[in-house]
């Protein structure tokens, strides 16, 4: 134990070693016409000169000035990187099974067909390498790439519109000169008619695009906003848990909408209530919660599972304690909105259950396949194993309306995150081949009905149904 401070010591000390070096490559390797493209002609002039309006120095001071830029741009390349994993764009523009970092060929299904993700490395012929930085402020904003080609909203261009200026451009620098060139040709998406023709998006745009960046309320303070600014834009939460309209816009962008963030079922996963519904959101939740969650994929009980494992993986765990409090501070001042079952710690004998008169425990066909196949990593009680297993007791997802992501789970099984920080990855069994669809929902209705838990029942035809839109 003792090595540890001396390891840690040793990697900052090589650490400072390759800081010092980078403003040094950077002279090197970043021309003045990068730095036209993303500062404008006259900071691009001042970071050449030392400043705006003043000839280069001769001799040794002349180092100086170059010196300062490079730092300068070093820390806008930081920022650059950091935006993007607070945009989680690795997480969509990255293949599953050893694709190469921001070269596309992630298939993402739509209720339209599959629209593959494309390459945004800085390869000038297949990437975004010949984007100046208009074009690629363009592309998040108005989702209109080079040449007037309209984008998909399978891309969160709808969240990103309302990135502020400085990460804008932080970004473009990051992609343009911190992501390596990988010449990987697109793959062309496969979407049905008349989904197909995208001149036919210009209308969805104008309609649904925002046309500014965020505007901080001036009635909340900083971190308030700063929490805001994460989840209404970089973070796209909205993108997977909000509820969408029939042209498939989100049913609200932001905590004035009485839709904002009150879950969604998006390729068979249901992303779950983020308002203050103490049934399926998070109303028993504190601020602090929230941020182990979205650093650890663990809090309090909960683990996180489908595809917030990605997220939690690929984005949420390298944002800072500061951001990660923010976003659980805005989170938290959602008012609680949408419908679910309830939750009481001691049951009480009169309140009529949702799911129906539920026969005593040791004759139900639920409480048995529970106890033989659940009880040993979820607990006799439903309490789970901190750090470990999820709790079932008053679970937020167990409660939630939408039983999609339940269903999903006990016949395909699932796995916790693997995090720089939290507990090792834990795996859950699939039940497709062991456990009969009736035998999947008595359990389901079970566990939303036991140890407090108040939800409405599964049936069979339920897990049929699910089971049939997985093997399509």
């Amino acid at each position: 134990m003792s090595a540890l401070p001396t390891l840690r010591r040793c990697a900052a000390s090589r650490s400072s070693q390759i800081l010092a070096v980078i403003p040094f490559m950077l002279a090197v390797v970043w021309p003045a016409s990068a730095l036209h493209d993303v500062y404008g002609e006259e900071a691009s002039a001042a970071r050449m000169t030392g400043a705006a309006g003043k000839s280069a120095a001769s001799g040794p001071a002349a180092a100086l000035p170059t010196l300062a830029m490079t730092q300068s741009d070093a820390a806008m390349l930081a920022r650059g990187a950091y935006v993007a994993k607070a945009g989680d764009c690795a997480g969509c523009h990255t293949a599953t099974q050893g694709g190469a970092p921001y070269a596309g060929g992630l298939g993402i299904n739509s209720p339209f067909g599959t629209i593959e993700s494309t390459n945004i490395t800085s390869d000038p012929r297949f990437g975004i390498g010949a984007y100046s930085y208009d074009d690629f402020a363009r592309v998040l904003r108005k989702g209109i790439a080079r040449g007037g080609k309209r984008l998909y909203p399978a891309m969160p261009y709808t969240a990103y519109a309302k990135m502020d200026e400085a990460d804008l451009r932080a970004l473009y620098a990051f992609m343009m000169h911190g992501v390596a060139p990988v010449p990987k040709p697109n793959i062309k998406s496969d979407v049905s008619f008349p989904f197909n023709q995208r001149w036919g998006l210009w209308i969805w745009q104008m309609a649904f695009v925002p046309d500014k960046p965020y505007e901080p309320r001036a009635a909340d303070d900083a971190q308030w906003n700063r929490g805001a600014y994460l989840v209404q834009s970089l973070g796209h939460c909205g993108s997977c848990h909000t509820p969408r309209g029939p042209a498939y816009q989100e049913n609200g962008t932001d905590e004035s909408s009485a839709n904002f963030l009150t879950g969604s079922v998006n390729d068979h996963w249901f992303a779950p209530n983020l308002t203050g519904d103490r049934g399926s959101g998070l109303g028993r939740w504190q601020a602090n919660e929230i941020a182990a969650f979205l650093k650890t994929g663990h809090a309090d009980g909960n683990v996180a599972y489908g595809s917030m494992v990605q997220q939690i993986e690929d984005s949420s765990q390298y944002l800072t304690d500061d951001d990660l409090l923010a976003i659980g501070r805005y989170l938290k001042s959602l008012p609680p909105r949408g419908a679910s079952g309830t939750y009481a710690p001691r049951e009480d004998a009169a309140r009529k259950p949702i799911n129906g008169s539920r026969v005593p425990d040791t004759l139900s066909v639920g409480f048995n396949v529970y106890r033989s196949f659940c009880a040993q990593c979820h607990g006799a009680a439903g309490e789970g194993v901190r750090n470990a297993f999820p709790a079932l007791a008053g679970n937020s997802s167990v409660l939630a309306e939408d039983t999609t992501s339940l269903i999903r789970l006990m016949v395909e099984g699932g796995n916790s995150p693997s995090t720089l920080t939290g507990p090792r990855r834990q795996q859950m069994p699939r039940f497709a081949g062991t456990l009969a669809d009736v035998q999947i929902a008595q359990v389901l209705t079970y566990i939303r009905g036991a140890w407090g838990n108040n939800a409405q029942q599964i049936t069979a035809n339920d897990v049929s149904s699910l089971r049939d839109k997985l093997h399509k």
